[in-house]
């Protein structure tokens, strides 16, 4: 065998095999991303879908060599590394566990499940000590450089920078129309798991949690004001955190100018991103306190590659990275909990009409088992 011959099989062999459960429009994103990856991260070996001709249109867009009828089969034959579940959300559930336990590890879209219950379920069957299968869930917002600069400053504590986090905001205010909510699975409990705080709020209250960490008490208000759908298509919330940080958080599928919109009052300045899909360095804005220019010196210096935009890309070379590596890849159980908790608490608080605390979403309440409840709404 020659160099050439010798370097090209070990490439092959040390990328990640990677399947996709469901071809959709998202299926698409994460394919392209994989694509924009160096060569011998990851391959393309199977897919399956509902949908014989979007499977096999899928299968020709992205070389995918090999297409099943089912995920059985696919996890039998293919024997992926991981696979993509690009599903609709009342089926992440029973995907994910089949891969798990078929000795796969599973990268899901938003939401990870429908319930802190389906998600706690999908946590229990990873590997044994720590070890694979692993999942993960797709928060592909933390990895734009502009965050993970403000993670990195903020986790410096109060003696930092920044100084103690005081204030967020937390503003998804979107809009879709009727005809969205018109397809089968949207707009209802049992398969989507929520309206817009479930399934688009979800990505800029992930980058709200991972910077303030844990909430201690929400308020909150839901209603259906404008959209014939069985869910929210708006809520608002007041949040507190274990810092004693509190947060305003909105969430909206009626609003013309769509805009997604997080600022975090610090002590020492006001950190403030707005973009809608996806954000990069210029979508960021710094504003230090009086007698704090030195803020802006650590945030150039904070160690974060300049104007990584955030996007699907970002945060599957990391993801590789990990499984390459035999490590647990982000973001696992522990980050996506607490964003599913925050999500089930806002629609405990709407329809009881009182405050929650964590200890009201534990195991066997109502709010638990799903987000509306258990009540028909």
């Amino acid at each position: 065998m020659t160099a050439r011959q010798t370097e090209t099989a070990r490439v092959k062999t040390s990328a990640v095999s990677v399947a996709f459960a469901g071809t959709g429009a998202i299926a698409g994103i994460h394919a392209r991303a994989l694509s924009s990856l160096p060569a011998g991260t990851a391959a393309i070996v199977a897919a399956t879908d509902a949908e014989p001709a979007r499977l096999a249109t899928f299968a020709q867009a992205h070389a995918v060599p090999a297409t099943y009828a089912t995920l059985a089969r696919l996890l039998a034959g293919a024997r992926p590394g991981l696979v993509h579940v690009c599903t609709p959300p009342g089926t992440h559930h029973a995907i994910a566990l089949a891969c798990l336990r078929a000795g796969a590890s599973v990268l899901v879209e938003k939401p990870p499940a429908i319930s802190v219950r389906e998600l706690d379920e999908i946590t229990a069957a990873q590997g044994p000590d720590g070890g694979p299968p692993w999942f993960a869930a797709v928060f592909q917002h933390r990895f734009g450089g502009g965050h993970r600069r403000l993670a990195a400053l903020a986790r410096q504590g109060a003696d930092g920078p920044l100084g103690r986090p005081l204030l967020a905001l937390c503003h998804t205010t979107w809009f879709r129309d009727q005809a969205y909510f018109d397809v089968p699975w949207r707009g209802r409990w049992e398969t989507e798991g929520g309206g817009p705080t479930m399934g688009h709020g979800i990505h800029q209250m992930d980058m709200l949690l991972d910077i303030l960490g844990d909430w201690t008490r929400v308020s909150a208000v839901a209603a259906t004001l404008a959209r014939r759908t069985r869910t929210e298509d708006v809520s608002l919330a007041h949040v507190t955190f274990a810092s004693g940080a509190f947060a305003s958080v909105v969430n909206s599928v009626l609003s013309p100018r769509e805009e997604s919109y997080l600022r975090f009052d610090f002590e020492h300045a006001s950190v403030e991103v707005t973009h809608l899909y996806g954000h990069a360095d210029a979508d960021w804005r710094v504003t230090p306190a009086p007698g704090h220019d030195d803020v802006r010196v650590a945030w150039r210096e904070a160690g974060v590659p300049d104007d990584a935009r955030s996007g699907h890309a970002g945060q599957l070379r990391e993801v590789l990275a990990a499984l390459r590596g035999h490590a647990r890849p982000p973001v696992g159980p522990a980050d996506a909990r607490r964003t599913m908790t925050l999500i089930a608490g806002i629609y405990a608080s709407a329809f009881t009409g009182r405050p929650v605390i964590p200890a009201d979403l534990a195991p066997g309440t109502p709010f638990y088992e799903s987000m509306y409840g258990g009540a028909r709404r």
